[in-house]
Formats: structure tokens, C-alpha cells, sequence
């Protein structure tokens, strides 16, 4: 069982700045994911076409289970608003999380984390990029729970803040709502964290260390796949873990493979 956590910035690739449906779908199709954390996903933006990235995705996966949730209404680093229900936004630019899954799914969950109060520095590639000082977003993590060949899996994936102190926060908030669905559990997702201050405040495990930012030369590892201790046992064991340079975004994904059978199970 593959999984993987893929921070998009929204399909672009820093080679041309474009957003291009068929590269988009190569990238996915080449992680061969079974499970797919997706952040800076758009949905209905002008920059990426217009196009529900997550739907690509779930083409290029040939998964049939798959959900988006948006963090904000609106274009990040134009004008955005947090979303007032689950169902807000309709036919306006979205953008957010986006969960796949080749395993279908029998419950789902959306927990909205709130931005930090106060603007901090940012580096954004691109044209008109560099170090920002921006406002933070609005957040959310997505989770469900999955039917997989190892058994139910609880599967969240997130993308916490910029701002130093705000994103352990909202992780503490993030731990606190997938302890409320069934173990064994697992976190996807960029945390804009190191792995140290991501495995101390969660005490949660890492599946896999590998620096994933940035793309080119990564010198630090900002996506994770963790997994809670507890009820843990029938979690299969991690056979290969890897962070392929793709053709899109400013991040690599993360890639880690469990066993096809869990521990507690003859092979």
C-alpha cells in the first residue's frame, strides 16, 4: 500500500509557470499512490484553467474515491474569505485540500482551523515572488475513514500555517479531531514544520524522513506522513520510503510504502 503527500502549488511548474492538465495528471500518475494527500489545490481559479484538480488526480490514480475541501473562498495573494458552511462557495475560485483514495471511503470529516491573527514573512516562487510579508489563510484538514486491505485506516490530510507557533497550534487542534475516529490513523500532509518540532508537539511517528523542500535541492523535510502510537499495532510496516522530483510545484512529494500485509498478520 502506497501512500503519498503532495503539496500541488496548484499544478504550476517553475520550469514554464503553467498550469497544464496533462502534466498535472503524468505527475500524479507517476507516484502510483494508493492514498493521496493533495495542498494548494485549486478548484474553479483562472490561474489553473478553471480545472477541479482533485477530480485530475483522482482520474490519474483511476481512484473512484476522492474529496476536496476548501480552505477559502477566492484567489490566495488576491482576495479571499473564509468559507461560512461546508457547502459555501459554489461556482466561485476555491481553494483547499484535497483527499484520494484508490479504497472507498464510508466517512468524512471536516475540521476548520482558524488563521493567525498577524502577517509574517513568506517566500513565494514565481514572477513577482520572493519574501513576502503576507496574511495568514484560513485551514482546514480533510479526513476520512478507509476500507483498505489492512483493514479500516483513518486518513487526514492538512496544510497547516506559515507562522511560527500558529502551525503547532493548529496541529495540537489537528491530533485532537482524528482522535475522535477510529485508530490506527495517519497524517498527510505539508505542516510547514521541520520533523522534529512535528514529532514533539504530536508525538506522533514519522513514516518516512526525507527533505521535501524546495523541489530542486531540498534541504529540509516540510511534508509528512505521521502515525499515531496509539492503535498503531495493526499498521503495516514501511518497506520504502522516497521523495521523487516531479514536474510540478516548489515541494516533493513524499512517498511511503507499507507492507501488503500488517504485523499482526502471517505473510
Amino acid at each position: 500500500m502506497r501512500l503519498a503527500t503532495f503539496n500541488l502549488l496548484h499544478g504550476r511548474s517553475l520550469h514554464d509557470n503553467l498550469v497544464d492538465r496533462t502534466r498535472l495528471a503524468a505527475a500524479v500518475t507517476a507516484l502510483d499512490a494508493d492514498i493521496l494527500a493533495l495542498q494548494e489545490v485549486d478548484r474553479d481559479q483562472a490561474r489553473s484553467g478553471h480545472l477541479d484538480l482533485t477530480s485530475i488526480a483522482a482520474q490519474a490514480m483511476n481512484a473512484p474515491t476522492h474529496q476536496f475541501a476548501a480552505a477559502v473562498v477566492g484567489t490566495p495573494g488576491e482576495h479571499i474569505r473564509p468559507l461560512t458552511s461546508d457547502d459555501d462557495g459554489n461556482g466561485e475560485p476555491l481553494y483547499g485540500v484535497g483527499l484520494v483514495s484508490r479504497y472507498p471511503a464510508h466517512t468524512w470529516q471536516v475540521t476548520r482551523l482558524t488563521p493567525a491573527p498577524i502577517r509574517s514573512p513568506v517566500y513565494v516562487p514565481g514572477p513577482g515572488g520572493g519574501l513576502l510579508l503576507l496574511r495568514d489563510e484560513p485551514r482546514v484538514l480533510l479526513a476520512a475513514i478507509l476500507d483498505t486491505p489492512a483493514g479500516t485506516l483513518t486518513v487526514g490530510a492538512t496544510h497547516l500555517s506559515f507562522v511560527p507557533g500558529w502551525n503547532l497550534r493548529q496541529l495540537r487542534q489537528v491530533i485532537r479531531a482524528l482522535r475522535t475516529m477510529p485508530p490506527p490513523r495517519l497524517l498527510l500532509g505539508d505542516l510547514n514544520l521541520p520533523t522534529r518540532p512535528a514529532t514533539l508537539v504530536s508525538r506522533w511517528r514519522p513514516l518516512g524522513r526525507q527533505p521535501t523542500y524546495p523541489a530542486g535541492q531540498p534541504r529540509v523535510q516540510l511534508d509528512h506522513i505521521l502515525a499515531d502510537p496509539r492503535g498503531a499495532e495493526t499498521l503495516p510496516p514501511v518497506t520504502a520510503v522516497g521523495a521523487p522530483l516531479s514536474t510540478i510545484s516548489d515541494h516533493r512529494p513524499l512517498v511511503v510504502d507499507l507492507a501488503q500485509q500488517p504485523q499482526n498478520r502471517p505473510a
